[in-house]
């Protein structure tokens, strides 16, 4: 994980923080409901998927610190999990939700779990951001990096959820479905780098 940068950590949250799975199912909770009940819904979706990257990032290595977790090892670890989340990406179904008589309140907690969590942002988002701020250990500047990357990463989340029914109109289900695929292939790409890097860490003389 070297020469990290600002479009290094954006492009690796691009690929596993994307909401494009969850937005056919976002879309399912949208209906019926006013234009404010829509905007507090992609704020809140959004909210938690923001939190969730802001608490990895910044208390992460605590815990990794505390287990007494090596980083190769949670590089293996986690590029298994990609791994995992790139498969089940590669090999998406559609899925709905049962709206019949479920109240605003019931829908809100839908929209943080499993929409925002872990739909957008799941253990794979989790183990990426922890990754991404370890190499920027004692680089305020690369800190500042992956800050500035969780937030356009952010503003992608909300403008998509903003626009869900439109953009499922203009892709359809099969567009977001190859889109899916695309950024499983991508996903599945970042958890082998991880497993490679891990594994020069842990055994240098062999690799």
């Amino acid at each position: 994980m070297e020469d990290m940068s600002f479009q290094h950590y954006l492009l690796g949250l691009f690929a596993v923080a994307n909401n494009v799975a969850a937005i056919p199912l976002y879309v399912n909770l949208l209906q019926g409901r006013s234009v404010r009940e829509q905007i507090k819904l992609c704020n809140i979706a959004t909210l938690t998927s923001l939190l969730t990257m802001i608490i990895t990032m910044f208390a992460g290595m605590v815990v990794l610190n505390f287990f007494q977790i090596s980083i190769p090892a949670f590089r293996i670890a986690g590029g298994l999990l990609l791994l995992s989340t790139g498969f089940s990406m590669m090999n998406s179904v559609q899925r709905t939700i049962e709206l019949t008589e479920q109240t605003f309140s019931k829908i809100i907690s839908t929209a943080i779990i499993p929409i925002a969590i872990p739909m957008t942002t799941g253990a794979g988002t989790m183990s990426t951001v922890i990754l991404f701020s370890e190499s920027a250990h004692g680089q305020p500047y690369l800190h500042f990096a992956l800050l500035a990357a969780i937030g356009v990463m952010t503003l992608i989340i909300w403008l998509s959820f903003r626009y869900a029914p439109k953009i499922v109109n203009y892709f359809g289900e099969t567009g977001l479905d190859v889109l899916t695929k695309i950024f499983g292939l991508i996903t599945l790409a970042l958890g082998i780098q991880f497993i490679l890097t891990g594994l020069s860490g842990a055994f240098p003389k062999f690799l």
